[in-house]
């Protein structure tokens, strides 16, 4: 398998993920309800818009429009026979915008979890969720992706049993899951086991991270638990834009571009080496993300606390105490090893 998020990162260092998907098609016309895949026959223009206002904001990795393109999360919307055309279909148009670059750009393919649960909690068995995800990641490589993205993942098995489908197909691979739970995932994996998760497998993710969650503090507190668990690793981070909030009917994200350039550095600081944005990250937002990484000089590791000072308050309690606790115990262990 090529890497080219290998190859991309020997020549940047940092490379900067896109933004929202989801949250930008509702500005773009989706409705509540609709399937953001099925605009890949149905409004391709407006997938191609997306892609390229990412690119001119400065995204080193663009997200194909594809993640509930599974056949569980399709059969939702009457489309589970069109796994492969609508998978082929997104990763085309977002590789027509990044041949288009003037610089390298890599196509991500994007996957995302099926919305079952595998057995013993539920009635999808492993093997299942495997060819679920092949067939997925087979469209994703017709139409042009390079890397199959894995992402808002919460159980485990789940994980691998994506990265173990992204191996039969042939595509190289990364992961991430979504630590929202207490500074946990929803299935209980917690950041700094994150890597250990495709142990075994015939071929190792390109990076491993966190995307998601509740907010910009957050994740980059669950940055620190992965990087210092493997200081090596190619990590990701593709935080929130701040919090979300109800207005009405409409959720907003508190996250300006400011904070979001602030958490890019940040991120940084703390080891990432792919940093992006999720939901509510806006091409505006992006761009000042883009201008932080450029100007920045990556600085001393920040504490949860400078985390917090900087970003803003951790909106889970139980992961802010988890965190304190651990960060004492990390001293007491420096102080017996002095």
């Amino acid at each position: 398998m090529t890497n080219p998020i290998d190859a991309l990162l020997a020549e940047k260092g940092v490379l900067l993920a896109d933004g929202a998907t989801g949250t930008n098609l509702f500005a773009m016309g989706l409705e509540a309800g609709e399937a953001p895949e099925l605009l890949n026959e149905t409004a391709p223009d407006t997938i191609t818009s997306l892609h390229q206002n990412f690119v001119d904001a400065g995204a080193d990795i663009i997200l194909t429009n594809s993640f509930g393109g599974t056949r569980h999360r399709l059969k939702l919307h009457h489309a589970q026979d069109r796994v492969h055309a609508l998978n082929q279909r997104a990763a085309e148009i977002a590789r027509a915008v990044a041949d288009k670059a003037v610089r390298k750009v890599i196509v991500a393919g994007s996957v995302g979890p099926t919305g079952e649960l595998l057995v013993p909690l539920g009635a999808m068995t492993y093997d299942e969720a495997v060819d679920a995800f092949a067939e997925q990641i087979e469209g994703l490589k017709a139409g042009g992706a390079e890397v199959a993205w894995i992402e808002t993942m919460s159980a485990p098995d789940e994980i691998r049993a994506a990265a173990e489908a992204a191996i039969r197909v042939g595509l190289p691979y990364t992961y991430t899951g979504s630590f929202d739970t207490a500074g946990r995932t929803m299935m209980g994996l917690l950041p700094k086991d994150i890597h250990g998760v495709v142990d075994g497998l015939p071929q190792a993710p390109l990076g491993v991270g966190a995307n998601c969650g509740v907010g910009a503090s957050d994740i980059l507190a669950s940055l620190l638990d992965m990087t210092e668990a493997k200081p090596e690793a190619t990590v990701i981070v593709k935080g929130n834009c701040g919090i979300p909030e109800f207005r009405g009917t409409e959720i907003h994200y508190s996250g300006t571009p400011e904070l979001m350039a602030d958490y890019v550095r940040l991120a940084v600081d703390a080891g990432a080496r792919i940093v992006g944005g999720c939901c509510g990250t806006s091409f505006q937002h992006l761009a000042a993300m883009r201008k932080a990484l450029d100007a920045h000089t990556r600085s001393d590791r920040p504490t949860v606390e400078a985390i917090v000072e900087r970003i803003g308050p951790m909106r889970n309690k139980v992961a802010t105490e988890n965190t304190a606790e651990t960060s004492e115990a990390r001293r007491e262990r420096r102080r017996s090893r002095a």
